[in-house]
């Protein structure tokens, strides 16, 4: 099968017209986040939010025009909200240019602005960020965050992990930190620590049975506080465990948050991958390059009889992950072992160094790394020794 190219994609879509003006979506300046990766193509059409039912058969037309090609096995086409930023300019543009990574992917290089045009929050020292995101609760998110950051350090890497859900703050209690932040100056904070990882949370600046009632600006606000006045040091990783969903505090911390990528947790029912989907085409939208998904919750083994079980279907995370062009970075099973040591404040990677699950964890950060950096983390240093509490 011969490969497609963007140019061929684009050349094809310029015959697909947007019915109230007649003109093509191409020139329109309607299609972005166009990946092409094995012959599987995703892409989103962006368009008045008000009339985003009457585009569906836009959206379809779009879709098996671009299936037609040559080299084409598999086509993804997501509608998104078109919004007009001050002086009528597209939300999409942004001032940058297109940068080769280590991965093959594409970043853009946005010289201190998002690419929704607003400032982008420098965290001095901090060498990557990485984002752990979900299109919705309860797939495991936290507890993926939690064995990553964990996972990176044991590797050798300073690491530490924010946790910007603010609405249900995870670390304080997976990461096994109670306390408050000290401030020096009374302006910085520094972050609380175990097992060799910093860690920073507004559960620990409110009482964990506080409901968090806060609008979207006020949550952007505290976010950012917690990355530009917290004092990270030096940091080969920082790993952000993001709130759920795909509305408008993601999409401004994935714009603000200067992300040298994204992974994305998914169980592998149906209705959390098309949550998924919509969680990874928000980070493509904005430019940020996505790593992977990770199909928690992937399976079930009998702790007596050994038996497995696809309680939550079987596969569906390798699927999606083949249409959607990315990858599949790892399968965490359901396990009593990782729920219990999580809600104990000894996540797996830790409590349980030498297991198959705490492998799988090790497996993936160093494979996120590997696309960073185009190195292992056993290239740069010795593995820290971790000490128990």
């Amino acid at each position: 099968m011969s490969r497609v190219t963007e140019e061929e994609i684009r050349e094809a879509l310029a015959g697909v017209r947007e019915p109230e003006s007649g003109k093509d979506i191409v020139s329109l300046g309607m299609v972005s986040g166009l990946v092409v990766k094995e012959g599987n193509v995703g892409f989103a059409i962006e368009v008045d939010p008000r009339k985003g039912q009457e585009m569906e058969p836009l959206r379809k037309e779009a879709e098996q025009t671009v299936l037609k090609l040559s080299g084409v096995s598999s086509v993804t086409a997501v509608l998104t909200a078109h919004q007009e930023a001050a002086g009528g300019q597209t939300a999409q543009q942004s001032d940058g240019q297109s940068t080769q990574r280590p991965d093959g992917g594409q970043q853009q290089q946005r010289r201190g602005q998002s690419s929704g045009g607003g400032q982008q929050i420098a965290v001095p020292g901090v060498k990557a960020i990485i984002a752990v995101a979900s299109g919705k609760g309860g797939v495991g998110k936290s507890t993926t965050a939690t064995n990553l950051a964990l996972a990176f350090a044991r590797q050798g890497l300073k690491t530490g992990i924010l946790d910007a859900d603010i609405y249900g703050p995870s670390q304080p209690r997976m990461m096994g930190v109670t306390g408050r932040p000290e401030s020096p100056d009374g302006k910085r904070l520094r972050p609380l620590e175990n097992f060799g990882v910093k860690v920073m949370s507004m559960g620990f600046l409110v009482a964990e049975d506080t409901p968090m009632i806060w609008r979207g600006p006020m949550v952007q606000s505290a976010i950012q506080q917690m990355l530009r006045d917290v004092e990270w040091g030096e940091l080969d990783m920082l790993v952000v465990d993001m709130p759920p969903g795909t509305g408008d505090a993601q999409l401004t911390l994935a714009q603000q948050v200067p992300l040298s990528g994204s992974v994305i947790i998914t169980t592998p029912q149906d209705i959390a991958l098309l949550d998924a989907k919509k969680g990874l085409n928000m980070f493509r939208k904005v430019d940020v390059p996505v790593f992977g998904i990770v199909e928690n919750m992937s399976y079930f083994l009998c702790p007596h009889c050994g038996e497995r079980s696809d309680i939550f279907s079987a596969g569906g995370g390798r699927r999606e992950a083949e249409k959607l062009g990315t990858e599949l970075l790892g399968e965490i099973p359901l396990d009593m072992v990782i729920r219990e040591t999580s809600d104990g404040g000894q996540p797996v990677v830790i409590s349980h160094p030498d297991s198959d699950h705490a492998k799988a964890y090790l497996r993936i950060a160093e494979h996120v790394w590997h696309k960073i950096t185009g190195t292992s983390p056993s290239e740069r240093r010795e593995a820290p020794r971790i000490v128990m509490n």
